[in-house]
């Protein structure tokens, strides 16, 4: 498998992440969460898009910062949902925190978080 992030794989379709919030089931691990819809019309697995409050990381470095480790963590990791999904999905990826947590840290829960999605999904 390779673990790549292109393109065709990152959300950025309006009416999908309008979708996302407005009929988008939740699954979280402290400090992460994850928000994801059903996507019948698209022809990937799974869209995935990260975002970092700026309630919580006023400085734009700040948050650019986490939304990069996010990124690595699904890039990294997307094999677990990859494995365990049959349907395409819709995903948005929130760190919801003031902590400054580790890459580790993140990844760790990333990976718990995953398992955690896969488990709802498979309900």
């Amino acid at each position: 498998m390779k673990f790549t992030y292109p393109k065709h794989e990152k959300l950025k379709s309006k009416t999908t992440i309008e979708l996302l919030f407005s009929e988008g089931k939740s699954v979280s691990k402290y400090p992460l969460r994850l928000v994801y819809v059903e996507n019948p019309d698209e022809s990937e697995k799974i869209k995935f898009g990260v975002s970092v409050s700026k309630k919580y990381f006023k400085k734009a470095v700040d948050r650019n910062r986490f939304k990069r480790v996010l990124r690595e963590c699904y890039r990294l990791n997307k094999d677990v949902l990859l494995e365990g999904t049959e349907k395409n999905y819709a995903i948005m990826f929130f760190y919801q925190t003031k902590e400054r947590l580790s890459y580790t840290e993140i990844n760790e829960k990333t990976i718990q978080l995953f398992k955690k999605f896969i488990t709802e999904i498979q309900k």
